[in-house]
C-alpha cells in the first residue's frame, strides 16, 4: 500500500501531537496518584471472586460544546454493555464500564486515566475521541501496560509506529480521504476544494488531501480554513465558491460545519462531501433542509443492513431500550462490542496482558457483518469506508 506521507514525516507529526499534549498534562493533577494502588501492575490482578466484574475505564467528553454530538455514542455502549451481561458476561463475571468526563481537554484526560489505572485497576481502557489525548496517554499506556481498545477517531499520525498497547477497530481518517477522492475520480470530478477546520485535526488532515489527490492525479484548487467557532463561514464559502470546484472536501467536525453548510448552500455549486466525525444526528437536524445532498463517509457498516447477525442484535437492543437505530448508536455499539468479545475470549481471568495477546490473535474474525483482522504485527483491524448521502428528513442513503 502506497504511503502518501513518509513514515518519518508521519512519525514527526504524531510525537509533536504526543509532546504538545504531554506538556499541556500535569500528572500532579491526577486524582489518584498515591496509595497502594500504584504498587501493583495491573496486569498481576488477583484471581477473581465468583461475581467480581471486569473493569475497563473510558474518558471522554461529557460536558462542552461537543458533548451533544457524543450522547448517541455512549446510549449505544450502554446497549452492547447490557446485552453483554446479561448475556453471561465474561464466563458470569459481569463487566463494569467507569466513563469519566474530560471536556475534550488533554490535561483531564491523563489525569482520568491515571485514576482508572491506579485507582479503578482497570483492565483495559477504552472509547478516547480526541487526537491529542489519546497521543498524551499512550506513553503512560505503555508504561503501565494497559491497553487501549477502540477510539473514536481515526488519526493517521497515531497509527505509523505501533503502539503495543494501542488497538484501533475502525479505518483511519486517511482511508476515508481515499475512498472519498476515488469517488470523485471514477466520476471525473478532479478539481477539489479542502475545507479544513483551522485547529490540530484540520492542519493534520491538510498534507493528508494534498497527497492523497497528487497520488491520484488529482487538483486541489482551493484550501481554506474554517475557524472552530465558524465565525468565517461566509468568507470560506465565497473562497470556495471563487474557485469553482467539482467537489467540495470538508475536513471539519463538531458546530462550525452548521454554519459553513448553510453558507455553501447559497454560493457554492459543487457537490459537498465530509467524513465520518462530522456524523452527528444533533448537527444533522440543526442544518436543516441545507444538510440533504451532503455526503458523508462512514467506517461501520449500515445500521439497517438486517441480513448482519451484528444489526440483528444491536437492532434488539435498540427497540428492547426504547433508542433509535442510527449510525452514531451503533458506532458505540460496535466500537464497545469488539472489545467485550475480545475479553470473553480472554477468559475468566483475563489480565490487561492476556487481553492483548488475544485482540494480537484475532485475525479475520467476523463478528457477525464486520471483519477483524489483528495480528502481533498488526494492531489496526480494519480499513471498512462506506459512502452515505443525507436524504430527506435526515436520513441516509447509500
Amino acid at each position: 500500500m502506497s504511503q502518501f506521507f513518509s513514515r518519518r514525516r508521519w512519525l514527526a507529526l504524531g510525537l509533536a501531537l504526543a509532546d504538545s499534549a504531554r506538556g499541556q498534562s500535569n500528572p500532579a493533577a491526577s486524582p489518584a496518584t498515591t496509595g497502594a494502588a500504584t504498587s501493583a501492575s495491573p496486569s498481576a490482578s488477583p484471581s477473581p471472586g465468583r461475581n467480581e466484574p471486569v473493569v475497563i475505564g473510558q474518558s471522554a467528553h461529557l460536558s462542552g460544546p461537543l458533548a451533544t454530538t457524543f450522547l448517541g455514542v455512549l446510549a449505544g455502549q450502554r446497549l452492547a454493555l447490557t446485552q453483554f451481561n446479561a448475556r453471561g458476561g465474561v464466563a458470569g463475571r459481569p463487566v463494569q464500564l467507569i466513563t469519566l468526563d474530560d471536556g475534550y481537554d488533554v490535561k483531564r484526560c491523563v489525569a482520568n486515566v491515571r485514576q482508572l489505572i491506579e485507582r479503578e485497576r482497570i483492565t483495559a481502557l477504552f472509547g478516547l475521541a480526541s487526537t491529542p489525548n489519546v497521543a498524551a496517554v499512550l506513553p503512560l499506556l505503555a508504561e503501565r501496560q494497559v491497553p487501549l481498545v477502540g477510539v473514536y477517531g481515526g488519526s493517521p499520525s497515531l497509527r505509523v509506529q505501533q503502539h503495543p498497547y494501542f488497538f484501533t477497530t475502525t479505518a483511519s481518517y486517511r482511508d476515508e480521504v481515499l475512498h472519498m477522492l476515488r469517488n470523485q475520480k471514477t466520476l471525473q470530478r478532479e478539481r477539489v476544494a479542502l475545507v479544513y477546520q483551522n485547529a490540530a485535526f484540520g492542519q493534520l488532515m491538510r498534507p493528508v488531501v494534498d497527497e492523497a489527490a497528487r497520488e491520484l492525479g488529482m487538483q486541489v484548487v482551493a484550501r481554506v480554513p474554517l475557524e472552530a467557532d465558524g465565525s468565517n463561514s461566509v468568507a470560506a464559502a465565497a473562497s470556495v465558491a471563487e474557485a469553482r470546484p467539482q467537489a467540495v472536501i470538508l475536513m471539519a467536525f463538531g458546530p462550525p460545519i452548521v454554519p459553513f453548510i448553510k453558507a455553501a448552500r447559497q454560493s457554492v455549486a459543487a457537490p459537498l462531501y465530509a467524513i465520518s466525525i462530522a456524523n452527528a444526528k444533533a448537527l444533522i437536524e440543526a442544518m436543516g433542509d441545507d444538510a440533504r445532498g451532503l455526503a458523508i463517509t462512514q467506517v461501520i457498516p449500515p445500521p439497517w443492513r438486517s441480513q448482519d447477525a451484528l444489526v440483528r442484535d444491536f437492532s434488539a437492543a435498540s427497540t428492547r431500550a426504547g433508542t433509535p437505530a442510527d449510525y452514531e448508536h451503533f458506532y458505540g455499539y460496535l466500537n464497545l462490542r469488539i472489545l467485550l468479545e475480545a475479553l470473553k475470549r480472554a477468559g475468566r481471568g483475563v489480565t490487561p496482558a492476556k487481553l492483548v495477546s488475544t485482540l494480537e490473535g484475532m485475525n479475520r474474525v467476523d463478528l457477525g457483518g464486520y471483519t477483524l483482522s489483528f495480528s502481533p504485527g498488526n494492531h489496526h483491524g480494519s480499513s471498512y469506508v462506506d459512502s452515505t448521502i443525507v436524504g430527506p428528513g435526515g436520513r441516509f442513503i447509500r
